[in-house]
């Protein structure tokens, strides 16, 4: 593939998830009506069931990807997304779909570790993050657009043919990597699938200082994405009422952050992963801090939305920096490092977020200070990977 086509395949396969979270945001609340959730933060559960199934399966299709190549792992979890997304078009009851949405996440997951690892396969260092913040960009476009694709869904059809897309998106990327997709595990760096392997290969990624230090941090912080995800239809449709405009304003932090993320990729080989990643986390305590402190004087949505996304914004200019800090000492194990980073991103940040957001009370409030606390925390871990030292060069 040339370059336009792999960053926009490898944005395609992260893209899924990115989908199967939001473009349900605005059917969340007429489908725990409908199948009968117990209580009205219940609804929440549709994304944390998802983001929970994402998390562990990870660590199994990392080592499958080293061992059998990219190809074989990325068509059976494309399969399996497609197959539980018609599950949940057909479930008649709340658990059920819970269920089957654990699945989806269990085979998204597989999809996440194989476009971490074509990258890692192909690029390092630098070079890696502009990759990488290329592929956000592109990848932001879902969260911008997948709203309203569901709002316009239900205007159409009923909140089955929400899952329906996730059917579509997952069979028309298995028809593009069955036709595009070349093999980029070599034969000769194929590991062995060994028990012992394997544990050594995890102990290598856990044991690597650089590694550690920024795959928690990435999952700290990406607390704040998963909060703002689960929350962020109850948040604008609630206090702010935006109705069926809600759509427009998820696109909007959406969109603050694909140009974000698009400017770190045009800088961070001159300017460094370090300088910008760590001045971005300090600019995220502040607007945070500032949004907290505005919400107090008049909870007003013209007051809230630029304070917020440029909050965002500055998340915007980590994401991608964290994740190619943590995977550049661990190349040669790129499957499995990206299976281990992925399973504790996403177990950490899916696990705070859903905390954050349950404790939702009809006010920004409680969101906010979980912003802040998620800042400081981060910032805690950065420093001690970095031995107290900000913005190197390296």
């Amino acid at each position: 593939m040339a370059l336009p086509e792999f960053v926009a395949f490898v944005a395609g396969l992260m893209a899924l998830n990115a989908l199967a979270i939001d473009i349900m945001l605005p059917a969340m609340g007429e489908i725990a009506a409908e199948l009968g959730a117990a209580e009205d933060n219940d609804r929440q559960l549709i994304v944390v069931a998802y983001v929970l199934g994402f998390g562990f399966p990870q660590l199994i299709a990392g080592p499958l990807a080293d061992r059998y190549g990219r190809r074989p792992v990325l068509f059976v979890s494309l399969v399996g997304y497609a197959l539980m997304g018609v599950g949940c078009m057909f479930a008649r009851d709340f658990t059920s779909l819970l269920v089957l949405r654990f699945m989806q996440g269990v085979f998204a997951s597989g999809c996440r570790v194989v476009a971490a690892s074509l990258v890692r396969d192909i690029y390092a260092g630098r070079g890696m993050a502009r990759i990488m913040s290329l592929v956000m960009t592109v990848f932001m476009v879902v969260p911008i657009l997948a709203p309203s694709v569901g709002q316009l869904v239900l205007f159409v059809a009923p909140w089955e043919w929400t899952f329906g897309v996730l059917v579509l998106g997952g069979a028309g990327m298995l028809a593009w990597a069955l036709l595009r997709l070349k093999e980029t595990l070599s034969p000769e760096r194929k590991a062995r699938l060994t028990v012992r392997g394997v544990l050594n290969n995890y102990r290598t990624v856990a044991t690597t200082p650089v590694t550690l230090g920024y795959m928690l941090a990435s999952g700290v912080i990406f607390g704040a994405l998963f909060t703002f995800i689960a929350s962020s239809e109850q948040v604008f449709t609630g206090p702010f009422e935006t109705g069926e405009t809600f759509p427009l304003w998820f696109a909007g932090i959406a969109l603050t952050m694909s140009i974000a993320t698009y400017s770190n990729s045009r800088v961070v080989e001159r300017v460094g992963m370090r300088r910008l990643s760590h001045g971005a986390l300090i600019g995220f305590i502040l607007f945070s801090l500032l949004t907290l402190i505005a919400m107090q004087v008049s909870e007003s949505l013209w007051l809230f939305f630029p304070l917020f996304a440029m909050t965002f914004a500055c998340f915007g200019l980590i994401g991608a920096n964290f994740t190619s800090l943590a995977m550049e000492p661990v190349g040669h194990i790129a499957g499995t490092a990206s299976a281990v980073h992925g399973f504790a991103t996403t177990t950490i940040a899916g696990s705070i977020g859903g905390a954050i957001a349950a404790r939702y009370d009809g006010s920004t409030t409680p969101i906010l200070n979980g912003y802040l606390l998620l800042g400081f925390a981060t910032l805690a871990i950065v420093l001690i990977t970095e031995k107290g030292r900000l913005f190197s060069s390296r």
